[in-house]
């Protein structure tokens, strides 16, 4: 199995920018989509994104399109979560996620892995 760990989380100001990063250790990490998911306090996990092997990163959740890039170094075996132009709404916990998959445009359904989350608060 995978083993994913989540690092960069924080107290940032609203309006900042934070840069989470996971890295991915194991033999198949080449065959894996890595993802990105959040969860407020009191609310469901929601799927911010992913990336795979040889693909752009996607963003689906509406809400952070256009602030949020996914993006991914397959040499370190990390995948990055840049975040700008925070907002409370986005206070959360960040977790990533593998999953078997080898096609250029990533579809993430059930995760194989999942890394321990990392706590980002945005928050004057």
């Amino acid at each position: 199995q995978l083993r994913l760990v989540e690092s960069g989380g924080g107290l940032v100001q609203p309006g900042g920018s934070l840069r989470l990063s996971c890295a991915a250790s194991g033999p198949t990490v080449h065959y894996h989509y890595i993802g990105w998911f959040r969860q407020a306090p009191g609310k469901e996990r929601e799927a911010v994104g992913c990336t795979s092997n040889s693909g752009d990163g996607r963003v689906y959740l509406d809400s952070v399109k256009g602030r949020f890039t996914i993006s991914r170094d397959n040499a370190k075996k990390t995948v990055y979560l840049q975040m700008s132009s925070l907002t409370p709404e986005d206070t959360g916990v960040y977790y990533c996620a593998a999953e078997l998959g080898t096609q250029a445009l990533c579809v993430m359904t059930v995760p194989d892995a999942w890394g321990q989350g990392t706590q980002v608060t945005v928050s004057s």
